[in-house]
């Protein structure tokens, strides 16, 4: 499950910094502050996603504060561009965070809980 996580993260963060500079370079439809939120976070997200994998403290709590930062900008960017915002990418888009923010808590403390085996000890006396 943190597997899953970690490649939905660095999938979702390379994702919103390709759009990031694909709208910067050839668009321009949102605006340059935008587009350079959108490329700045989708980096956090991948480095985010590295941390969460090694488990690192602080690692979830990054990828969220990344996320909901890629939800607020997908809000400002359905209002700039569409004029409103419609709800049911934001539900979708809000969901696949809570999806990849539940798997990698459950996938961490699932591995938290599996015993690493022993290093540069003896081996395990034979009965």
């Amino acid at each position: 499950m943190l597997t899953l996580a970690t490649l939905g993260m660095v999938g979702y963060g390379l994702w919103s910094a390709a759009a990031g500079a694909a709208d910067l370079v050839v668009r321009r439809a949102i605006g340059v502050p935008t587009d350079l939120g959108l490329i700045l976070l989708g980096v956090v997200l991948v480095v985010a996603a590295a941390l969460v994998r090694v488990r690192m403290p602080g690692g979830v709590a990054l990828a969220l504060g990344a996320l909901l930062g890629l939800q607020a900008l997908a809000l400002h960017a359905a209002a700039r561009v569409h004029g409103e915002v419609t709800l049911a990418p934001q539900i979708g888009r809000g969901v696949f965070a809570a999806l990849l923010v539940a798997l990698a808590v459950v996938g961490g403390r699932r591995e938290a809980t599996r015993r690493p085996p022993p290093r540069g000890g003896p081996p395990p006396a034979a009965s």
